[in-house]
């Protein structure tokens, strides 16, 4: 599910137990270093602003971001918001599960409401 974008980016929602969303640039580029400067530099603020409403709005314990890109061999960013009693804590969301729980958090589409502004002030 697309959350976001615009004529460069595209953010899409992970169906996870967790608060989850990855980054796109819009052209496949495959390694960090072939996307232009510019896109870089607009990429890592976009990430600024996903960290800080996703700790903001689910105090998480510890915000996860990972881009391996071997499975999806294009420039992307997983931001995850993790918590202690999530299934997999302190594992990678990738590891072994070590439980079964149910994490009460908020609405996460006005999450999305809230990026959604954020983004468009900046962007």
């Amino acid at each position: 599910m697309t959350i976001y974008q615009d004529s460069d980016i595209f953010i899409e929602k992970e169906i996870s137990q967790i608060p989850w969303i990855k980054i796109f640039t819009k052209e496949p580029y495959k390694e960090l270093g072939d996307v232009p400067k510019e896109l870089r530099v607009k990429l890592w603020e976009v990430y600024d602003i996903v960290e800080d409403e996703m700790k903001k709005y689910y105090n998480p314990k510890k915000i996860n971001m990972a881009s391996f890109a071997n499975m999806l061999p294009r420039v992307h960013i997983h931001v995850m918001a993790r918590f202690e009693d999530d299934n997999y804590f302190p594992n990678p969301m990738w590891g072994e599960k070590l439980r079964d729980t149910k994490l009460q958090l908020p609405d996460e589409n006005l999450f999305f409401e809230t990026l959604n502004k954020k983004l468009g002030q900046f962007l």
